[in-house]
């Protein structure tokens, strides 16, 4: 028989019928499903946006997607540790179409001095273009402009490193660090620029220059600290990552974001479990009221099942009416939360503003804009849940209702 043959519509008019017997609690259920629903989504896609907003600062500031420098450059991140800019199938690589953007830059220690204070920095040698393309750095400048070229002769500070060290766009400052053969390198800079990052933190300690111009003053021409490589998106660079590690020397050393930043694997791998927990921690709380709404109904027309079950109807198509009436009603309730869901979260995709909690925020690696991340994995992981963990809910009542007696059910009162 076909999925509209009579029994089948039958069944689904008396399910309906039997739903809206007590418009109030059905009502009531249906707004408990929905909100639940809404809540499942909108927080996920909350938490979705955080979280994707971590790791793609978190990313930002290793840079990269994947990175390539020499072995020994992470325990001792000196000027010593360089390696030779990219060439032969290396460079090969990293110019094919499926290479989105790379970047070579130097990173080394240093202290920059102004006329009334010193700090300790990330001293970062770039490529402005390339640099831009990885980090997006030319957007974050406040005041001035970024460098200009691969030889341009002023600094790009923060700023919060700008206020701490009582200085302004246009000052000149005294970096210092170290060349391969131990010497001190220093040299006076003009501030041309002042970024302000979405990550405050990283204000005060990356400071960038001009990769051929540190080059220059460190002595280390032809060399640089790695090779920083983004993709189209990060959770998916496993064919980009085979591919440069076959085209890499065995002398360097290449390494994915997740490998770099342990942490942040594991907060993508820990993402994914939380958003199944919190969906089925909403759903637990709605299954009280599920299985409740459906035992009243089922206590309110004992002897009519009684009846039914008398006239001879099968106790397996009692059970199929009240799961179609639970279906139903999950199935309202999910169209529901879904439309609500999604009207109350495309209008904050632009970025909801919580700077009011930035300070909090920075120390997680966020920034004060929360861009929440409606994904539809989230939407169907949710409908599946509840669709699903309804039914099992309801299959308790329903049982129930099979096992009555006829005779019995008939004369309760």
């Amino acid at each position: 028989m076909g999925l509209f043959n009579l029994p089948f519509k039958a069944m689904l008019i008396l399910s309906w019928r039997n739903l809206w017997r007590n418009p109030r609690r059905t009502f009531i259920m249906l707004g408990a499903i929905t909100v639940g629903v809404w809540a499942m989504i909108f927080m996920t896609a909350l938490m979705r946006g955080m979280v994707d907003d971590m790791l793609e600062q978190g990313i930002q500031n290793l840079p990269g997607h994947i990175q390539i420098y020499h072995p020994e450059y992470r325990d001792d991140p000196s000027v010593v540790n360089s390696i030779a800019e990219p060439s032969g199938k290396l460079l090969d690589a990293l110019n094919d179409p499926a290479t989105k953007h790379w970047t070579t830059r130097i990173k080394v220690p240093a202290i920059i001095s102004s006329e009334r204070e010193s700090r300790g920095i990330n001293l970062l040698g770039v490529d402005p273009l390339a640099e831009n393309a990885i980090t997006g750095i030319a957007d974050q400048i406040v005041e001035g402009r970024f460098l200009e070229t691969d030889s341009d002769r002023g600094l790009v500070i923060g700023a919060k490193l700008a206020e701490r060290l009582e200085t302004r766009l246009g000052k000149r400052v005294v970096i210092m660090s170290q060349d391969p053969d131990n010497n001190i390198a220093d040299r006076g800079f003009r501030v041309v620029g002042i970024y302000k990052a979405k990550m405050p933190g990283l204000e005060e300690f990356n400071v960038y220059a001009a990769r051929s111009t540190l080059q220059t003053l460190l002595k280390i021409d032809g060399l640089v600290s790695q090779i920083a490589i983004i993709d189209e998106d990060y959770r998916d660079i496993d064919t980009l990552y085979r591919n440069l590690r076959q085209a890499t020397p065995e002398t360097l050393e290449i390494r994915a974001w997740y490998e770099l930043d342990s942490y942040l694997g594991y907060m993508l791998n820990m993402m994914d479990g939380f958003v199944l927990v919190w969906v089925i921690i909403i759903f637990l709380a709605l299954s009280f009221g599920l299985v409740n709404t459906l035992a009243m109904a089922i206590f309110e027309r004992v002897r009519e099942i009684g009846l039914i079950l008398a006239l001879g109807m099968r106790p397996s198509m009692i059970v199929y009416q009240i799961l179609l009436e639970s279906l139903l009603l999950l199935s309202i309730g999910l169209t529901a939360g879904n439309v609500l869901a999604i009207l109350t979260i495309k209008p904050l995709e632009s970025g909801l503003d919580i700077s009011v909690v930035a300070e909090g925020l920075a120390m997680m690696g966020a920034s004060s804009m929360l861009y929440p991340s409606l994904r539809l994995h989230d939407i169907i992981l949710a409908n599946s849940v509840v669709l699903i963990l309804g039914t099992l809910a309801s299959i308790l009542p329903a049982w129930r209702a099979a096992k009555l007696n006829p005779v019995q059910a008939i004369n309760t009162t």
